[in-house]
């Protein structure tokens, strides 16, 4: 970190990185992670854990996430939290801003400093800003399109920042998918983790065979999945209709994924529409959001979005409360769905969409993350009724 010092002899650190608004509002503080910098939305996330798989979630391309909890690096980084599958793929967000500096790592798992992971990511981080506040301009004015530069000089060229950060068109209209999904098929083993044991294998024949459409597929879902009794091979977004069902799925999974769920439905939408008249399917996030376009619903822009981990969402078929976690930008609009398109969850922060199902076939959908586990296993079970709903259609 560089200093300046005034007449006074006294010395204060200079910036050694930005957040550049598309407003021209710059927060200035110092850099950690890779340096360069890098455009996109500017949310907050509320989880107080998670961090790793937070910055690891493919349905964050094109964001730079503001941590609202101080203390985030503190238990370090390791090999078994990450949830992005196609290594090679864009990470997940461009950007990371804190309150607090990175502290050395302290926990048993941990087996590099986050700023070290960083680095090895190419995500650039800011610390050292006043982030309640910024949040509270998200809140007030809506998620605003920024870039986030480090530069350990302190030399920043403002002028091409801000134009960068206004010319940059924002998440509307923008298919990202292409940056995060698999490049060929593959299958799926890897079952969820146990205390002091780590991930298991599937070592007995799956039951069922399930096919799931990578728009940014997480690792823990993919487990669910397996740990559910399902072989599970997983095909790129652009995969065909036909050549989905070439492969034999006894059911159907649409993954989540980031950017604007209409742009990404151009290619994707069709081929929803001809799955759910063959197979049980179930979809997660931006899954959910194209399911309901596909069956004649619209999805429409936040002001703020759902990202954290403590968002309650109602069953309405139970009336059973999950704490769920949530990171989407999007959402469906319910008065858009059709009369066989039934809203099965909803959220209690703001009452917006979170499920929906389909009255006359086993197709259904959440806007939330049941993998994750906040709750911490609320959601799990509907990794069951989707087995369930396969178990079904193949005996009829």
């Amino acid at each position: 970190m560089t200093h300046e010092q005034d007449d006074s002899g006294w010395s204060e650190p200079s910036p050694t990185a930005v957040l550049v608004l598309a407003d021209g509002t710059v927060l200035e503080g110092f850099g950690f992670g890779a340096t360069g910098h890098a455009v996109g939305e500017v949310c907050f996330n509320t989880a107080m854990t998670g961090y790793e798989e937070i910055l690891t979630d493919p349905s964050y391309a094109g964001q730079i996430i503001t941590f609202t909890f101080p203390h985030i690096g503190n238990v370090g980084t390791n090999d078994e939290d990450i949830e992005t599958v196609n290594l090679a793929a864009t990470p997940g967000a461009r950007g990371v801003i804190l309150h607090s500096a990175i502290t050395p790592a302290s926990n048993y798992r941990a087996t590099r400093n986050l700023d070290q992971w960083l680095k090895s990511r190419g995500i650039i981080g800011l610390a050292g800003i006043d982030t309640r506040a910024l949040t509270a301009f998200i809140r007030e004015k809506g998620m605003p399109n920024a870039v986030i530069a480090h530069e350990p000089s302190g030399r920043f060229d403002l002028a091409a920042l801000r134009a960068e950060a206004k010319a940059w068109p924002g998440l509307v209209g923008m298919d990202l998918v292409p940056l995060v999904t698999t490049g060929q098929r593959f299958t799926w083993r890897e079952t969820p983790w146990v205390w002091n044991e780590g991930y298991g294998e599937q070592f007995e024949p799956p039951a069922f065979h399930v096919v799931a459409v990578d728009y940014g597929i997480k690792r823990n879902i993919l487990r669910q999945l397996a740990g559910n009794g399902c072989s599970v091979t997983i095909v790129p977004a652009q995969t065909s209709a036909a050549d989905i069902l070439a492969l034999k799925p006894d059911g159907i999974f649409l993954s989540n994924g980031p950017g604007d769920p209409a742009a990404t439905g151009a290619y994707a939408v069709p081929v929803i529409r001809a799955l759910i008249e063959k197979k049980p399917v179930f979809g997660i996030c931006l899954g959910h959001q194209m399911l309901a376009i596909a069956v004649g619903g619209k999805t429409i822009k936040m002001h703020q979005g759902h990202h954290g981990a403590n968002h309650p969402v109602k069953d309405l078929a139970t009336g059973k409360v999950e704490i769920t976690s949530m990171n989407h930008g999007f959402a469906v609009d319910r008065a858009s769905l059709p009369a066989h398109a039934v809203e099965t969850h909803v959220s209690l922060f703001d009452g917006s969409n979170c499920g929906i199902a389909l009255k006359d076939r086993p197709v259904f959908s959440v806007q939330y993350h049941p993998e994750a586990s906040p709750g911490p296993r609320d959601s799990h079970g509907l990794f069951k009724r989707f087995v369930a709903h396969v178990r079904e259609f193949k005996r009829a």
